[in-house]
């Protein structure tokens, strides 16, 4: 819960810098736990309002992550593109998210471990 509430108030655009396996999942865990919920009660009220507005509100945070953990890998966080490359684009982005960090510093600063 740490993560996802950092992510969302200290980083919520930062884009430089590195994140780690464990920032970037959990804030994907919990995201997916409350994009259910909020679904879950949308198909109460009939409207998809509240999922749609929360994507919406986590939108820049999640490329700001989704980046920093690329960057820890040692890639561009522009490398996210390749989700639009469909089906192999997302598996790929998503082996690149699970990688581990690359050792010591790299061109997007030090190794957050």
């Amino acid at each position: 819960m740490n993560y996802y509430m950092e992510v969302l108030t200290k980083k919520y655009a930062q884009f430089n810098g590195r994140a780690r396996r464990s920032e970037f999942w959990f804030f994907v865990l919990f995201n997916v736990i409350v994009n259910m919920v909020l679904g879950f009660v949308d198909g109460l009220i009939g409207v998809q309002i509240l999922s749609a507005l929360y994507s919406l509100a986590v939108l820049v945070p999640s490329i700001a992550v989704g980046a920093r953990r690329l960057h820890d890998t040692g890639r561009s966080g522009w490398w996210q593109l390749i989700a639009f490359v469909p089906i192999v684009g997302v598996i790929v982005l998503i082996v690149f998210w699970a990688q581990d960090s690359a050792a010591g510093e790299n061109a997007f600063g030090a190794n957050p471990k």
